[in-house]
């Protein structure tokens, strides 16, 4: 089973499920047409209510990570959501890094010459 569930979490079941498909997909774990657990397995697997499991793929659906092939179940999409998660969470590290950075003495050009040895020279060498 790829997710669990955490009881001290205040949030809703089916909030936590769709955050960690969320995370799953745009982390790459899951692969483009993957299919997900069926409701039934998954209610039985989490011992919650089907109609949970339904709630949590329907706005994964909704949310572009997920599409529904009528009687073969939830696969995992291709879609433009999923990349455009994966940006937010790379930014978000980013973020957390330059932060990180900063507190522990590094200057503004410090960061910019790190990001340019990544990129290859002065920023305008792209290879």
């Amino acid at each position: 089973m790829l997710i669990s569930i955490d009881i001290r979490d205040r949030r809703p079941i089916y909030e936590q499920i769709v955050e960690k498909y969320e995370m799953l997909i745009a982390g790459g774990v899951m692969q483009p047409g993957e299919q997900l657990p069926s409701v039934r397995q998954m209610a039985s697997e989490l011992s919650i209510n089907p109609n949970t499991i339904q709630k949590a793929y329907a706005i994964l659906e909704m949310k572009g990570f997920t599409y529904t092939v009528k009687g073969r179940g939830s696969f995992v999409s291709g879609d433009q959501a999923v990349n455009e998660k994966k940006r937010r969470i790379w930014e978000e590290k980013f973020i957390s890094l330059v932060r990180e950075g900063r507190e522990l003495g590094m200057t503004e050009e410090a960061v910019v010459t790190a990001v340019r040895k990544v990129y290859g020279g002065s920023g305008n060498d792209r290879d």
